[in-house]
């Protein structure tokens, strides 16, 4: 018999290819990744124009504008390359979200502040895109709010509530999308010859905070009858409701949220158990006390769920790397933000919530993060 040998061939060292990681690299820049997500966004901007009129665009083109003008002037004051950071479309993404986390009366100059929160200490102060530990537009948000809440509190109806009212004869007989505008606000509109200059109204979850809260199981179960009901909870899914531009439709930001997931650019974990955390959390507290919160339908189709579980909380840069982590993260998100709505001091509670589970994604990826292949953990010393 005779013995068969085996010979390793190896490749010759010139059809060897040394680079650094990543090895599996994807086609899309991140310019095409920004603008795919403005893409997204456009159905939420356009409800926005449609239910509160030019004003809404307005504010939009103010904050892109500033948000891009703050970029340029941190590159000019830190001797980067402008075109080199603002090509990547990040600070237009940056500013379109602010525009959306305010009202369509925003004066000019809370969006030039804004601007500058979002880009200089959300963004640039970290070393810019990649690096920012917080999604720059909440921390506008958040940081206008605290600095100025009667402003970031005051919103405006939408154009089809006025109209109702202007069709009723006296302010108690307004129909259900006008119901959250006050009683002299109703009044002044209903007047042929009023001149008016601002009308506000008032948010579902703001007429909620107010509502003096009952534990009692039965005896107040239609606490929140006025509002939680079918025909008003399609109204806030259509977006005929006061609030921030990006707060009005659940269907078009849902429609924006589709797209994302199509183009695989969020992990579907984050705004799945986000929203279903809300959903069961609230769901709970209304099954078994009816008079402390809304429905869980109530809760998910108003406020800034939809905007934040869709475009914010989903941030590659501020969200978990691990599907695990994005598991972890997005129970937390909806946890805050249920405590916040029903115990809290503020009506909503998706901003807190999204910018406190950021500080803790790097923990979240330490103990999510899978063992490394072939790695062999070492046994702990007596």
């Amino acid at each position: 018999m005779s013995e068969e040998t085996t010979q390793l061939i190896l490749p010759k060292h010139e059809d060897l290819v040394v680079s650094s990681s990543p090895h599996i690299q994807v086609k899309d820049s991140v310019s095409a990744i920004m603008l795919k997500v403005v893409a997204a966004m456009i159905p939420a901007m356009a409800a926005g124009i449609y239910y509160f009129g030019i004003s809404a665009l307005w504010v939009i083109l103010l904050c892109s504008i500033f948000c891009v003008g703050a970029e340029i002037l941190w590159c000019l004051i830190a001797k980067k390359n402008v075109w080199a950071t603002i090509r990547d479309c990040s600070a237009l993404v940056t500013g379109i979200l602010l525009a959306l986390n305010l009202s369509a009366s925003t004066p000019w100059w809370v969006c030039l502040i804004g601007a500058f929160l979002a880009i200089w200490l959300g963004k640039q102060i970290f070393g810019g895109i990649g690096y920012n530990p917080f999604n720059p537009a909440l921390v506008a948000r958040v940081g206008l709010l605290i600095a100025l809440p009667g402003l970031m509190t005051t919103w405006v109806p939408t154009r089809q509530m006025v109209n109702d009212i202007r069709t009723t004869a006296c302010a108690e007989e307004m129909q259900i999308s006008s119901q959250f505008i006050s009683n002299d606000d109703a009044k002044i509109i209903a007047a042929e010859d009023s001149k008016i200059d601002a009308v506000t109204c008032a948010t579902p979850l703001g007429v909620v905070s107010t509502t003096p809260k009952n534990s009692e199981l039965f005896s107040i179960a239609n606490n929140f009858k006025a509002i939680d009901n079918c025909k008003a909870n399609k109204e806030y899914f259509l977006g005929n409701i006061g609030g921030c531009l990006g707060e009005t439709s659940s269907l078009a930001l849902l429609i924006g949220g589709i797209l994302l997931l199509c183009w695989r650019l969020i992990n579907w974990r984050i705004p799945v158990f986000f929203i279903g955390t809300v959903f069961v959390i609230t769901g709970a507290i209304n099954y078994f006390y009816p008079g402390v919160t809304p429905s869980p339908i109530f809760h998910v189709v108003t406020g800034g769920l939809m905007l934040g579980a869709f475009f914010m909380a989903t941030d590659m840069v501020t969200s978990p790397m691990t599907n695990s982590g994005a598991i972890v993260f997005a129970i937390g998100c909806g946890i805050i933000t249920s405590a916040i709505r029903i115990w809290g001091n503020y009506p909503e509670g998706v901003s807190f919530s999204i910018l406190f589970m950021n500080a803790l994604v790097p923990f979240i990826d330490k103990f999510c993060t899978r063992r490394v292949f072939g790695a062999v953990k070492t046994a702990k010393k007596a």
